[in-house]
């Protein structure tokens, strides 16, 4: 058996981020009223520091601790980054948004602290057990914060509805996870049943050491389910679009961005890193591979996720809601990545996905106004001129999830299509094109409302906060950045992949 091998540096970002969490909830109950000030800087000053903890322990030899079921390897740090950048551009669009909501301050950011934690150990599991935790902790913090605005019956409506379903798809995720643990417990060949991914690896990879083969299909089928749930895949999606429009409009861009970026985090390691192209006997006599098994269902549900996504987003009148659909469609690209075994075009995908869609929220919070009281298509009609800077900065973010050239978008997609392509799956590829260009539609229908419709009565340019300005500005950067100059990080992921190479090798 592997020994504990403790290590608390190797668990030093969630170690942060759960530690500010605490203390903003201690100084919000000894204060009578603790300043958004006050809790957003702590929770951005920590979120920097759990940065630079992630620095600290980039492009060292991959090592496990704590019996195996944490990993220090380039993909942890690499989606770790990304989550740590959608928690520090939540915080500043939600700086002034939880003073206009009156709502309670400490609890919100310390609320948004725990989910990072869980999102952090999702990345960092070599185990299904850890993973399961990881994922619990994100998912009772976002429950509560979908429902945030207590006296708003959409937003309670959204935490219920999140919470049922939610609580059904961890129960696929579990079952999944016991039929793999009882699948790789042969007692002739290991004496020691494990959920260490390493040791299911080796275990599948190996002729003899299955219990059973049907058995590990059962568990890798509900594994999909319970994944496909977060990521919201079809036909497991239908919650999402009622949950994003009821949900406070920076909790939507959490969710869509931060949890379902955790979600293939996972989905990626277990899958791709685990999973990959390993045999096993279905039946006497049938030879086949879990990976070819697992990979006519992804192609199936990437398909279902981005065709459903697009359509059914062409006739929505609400933003949000478009953006749901919008969200699920690009759940459908990433799954392509997933389908081609390749999680760096799946991380670049999400890192892109991650700046575009916080930085078009945030613009939607501040047209939307308090209690979310403007956010049907129509309320956007001839705003472009009223408020030049926020509509140009609102028609870039969805230029770049339509997938112009020279933004992260576009870039994005022709990352995940080309590893399809070069995998083989032509039809798949030619699909997702044209999924795209559908999308251009419902994307379009926005900037020209804001631009070439007649004005809407009433509307008034908001003022804009310095955090707020902040966080678009951050967006709008490292959309182009990752548009124009994407190199520098493309090569950090190719290292990364190698590395992982070298590791499985």
């Amino acid at each position: 058996m592997e020994s504990l091998r403790i290590n608390y540096h190797a668990i030093l970002p969630e170690t942060i981020t759960a530690s500010v969490a605490v203390l903003i909830m201690m100084i919000d109950a000894m204060a009578r009223k603790i300043e958004r000030r006050v809790a957003g800087t702590v929770s951005l000053l920590g979120l920097i520091a759990a940065a630079v903890a992630v620095a600290s322990l980039w492009g060292r030899p991959v090592e496990t601790y704590f019996k195996g079921m944490i990993i220090t390897d380039d993909f942890r740090l690499f989606f770790a980054m990304i989550f740590l950048i959608v928690t520090f551009l939540t915080v500043l669009i939600s700086l002034r948004w939880v003073e206009d909501e009156s709502l309670p301050t400490g609890e919100y950011f310390a609320l948004l602290m725990f989910a990072t934690t869980g999102m952090l150990f999702m990345s960092a599991a070599n185990d299904l057990v850890m993973i399961f935790l990881g994922l619990e902790i994100t998912s009772i913090s976002t429950y509560v914060l979908c429902g945030y605005r207590r006296r708003d019956l959409r937003s309670n409506e959204s935490a219920m509805k999140y919470f049922i379903l939610g609580s059904f798809s961890t129960a696929f995720l579990l079952y999944g996870i016991a039929f793999v643990y009882g699948a790789t417990f042969n007692p002739a060949a290991n004496p020691v049943a494990t959920t260490n991914l390493q040791l299911i690896r080796e275990r599948i990879a190996a002729p003899g050491q299955l219990f059973s083969g049907p058995m590990l299909l059962a568990g890798a089928a509900m594994m999909i389910v319970g994944f496909g749930f977060k990521i919201a895949s079809a036909p497991f999606h239908v919650w999402s679009p009622d949950v994003y429009e009821g949900a406070p409009t920076p909790v939507t861009a959490f969710l869509s961005t931060g949890s379902k970026a955790a979600a293939f985090s996972s989905f990626s390691r277990v899958f791709i890193l685990t999973f990959a192209a390993m045999p096993f006997a279905l039946s006497t006599g049938a030879a086949h591979t879990l990976q070819s098994a697992v990979t006519d269902a992804l192609v199936v549900m990437a398909i279902l996720t981005m065709t459903i996504g697009n359509l059914v987003a062409i006739v929505q009148s609400n933003i949000k809601r478009m953006l749901a659909y919008s969200s699920i469609a690009h759940a459908g690209y990433a799954l392509i990545g997933i389908v081609a075994g390749d999680w760096r075009a799946v991380a670049f995908y999400l890192l892109s996905y991650v700046l575009i869609n916080i930085g078009a929220f945030g613009v939607i919070e501040l047209i939307a106004r308090r209690g979310d009281k403007r956010v049907e298509i129509t309320d956007y009609a001839g705003i472009g001129f009223q408020s030049l800077g926020l509509s140009s900065a609102l028609s870039l973010f969805l230029l770049s999830l339509a997938g112009i050239p020279l933004t992260g978008g576009f870039v994005a997609k022709l990352l995940v299509f080309k590893s399809a392509w070069a995998g083989g799956f032509h039809v798949l590829v030619v699909i997702a094109v044209i999924n795209s260009a559908i999308s251009w539609y419902y994307y379009l229908r926005v900037i020209v409302a804001m631009f070439f419709a007649e004005a809407a009565t009433g509307f008034k340019a908001p003022a804009v906060a310095r955090s707020m300005a902040a966080a678009i500005v951050l967006a709008l950067l490292g959309t182009l950045y990752l548009g124009i100059l994407p190199g520098r990080v493309l090569d950090t992921l190719e290292s990364a992949r190698d590395q992982m190479t070298q590791t499985r090798k």
